[in-house]
């Protein structure tokens, strides 16, 4: 048997789960013991990537024992605003106190 982390975070709630699995098991395997897909019914892994330890992995990857399984939310800022919000912070002079 191996144990491995899921992980999933929303704005508001952060959840890691550890599963007990068999040798072999893929990151399906670990995503559908943990129970975050019936905590969280929004995550659409047709969609969302998920990654062992920030490195994108697929569905079917096997697993090994101490990986963290991350499931990573789609992007929800606009590339566009977050470049101008970047721009405005560099004209802002910083405040020195004396």
């Amino acid at each position: 048997m191996i144990q491995v982390g899921v992980a999933y975070a929303t704005p508001i709630q952060q959840v890691w789960h550890y599963v007990d699995l068999h040798i072999g098991a893929t990151a399906m395997e670990a995503i559908k013991t943990s129970g975050v897909l019936n905590q969280f019914p929004e995550i659409d892994l047709a969609i969302q990537k998920i990654g062992v330890f920030g490195n994108i992995i697929e569905l079917d990857s096997i697993v090994t024992d101490g990986d963290r399984v991350e499931i990573y939310r789609p992007i929800t800022v606009d590339p566009e605003q977050l470049e101008r919000k970047k721009y405005r912070m560099r004209k802002i002079d910083p405040v020195i106190e004396k």
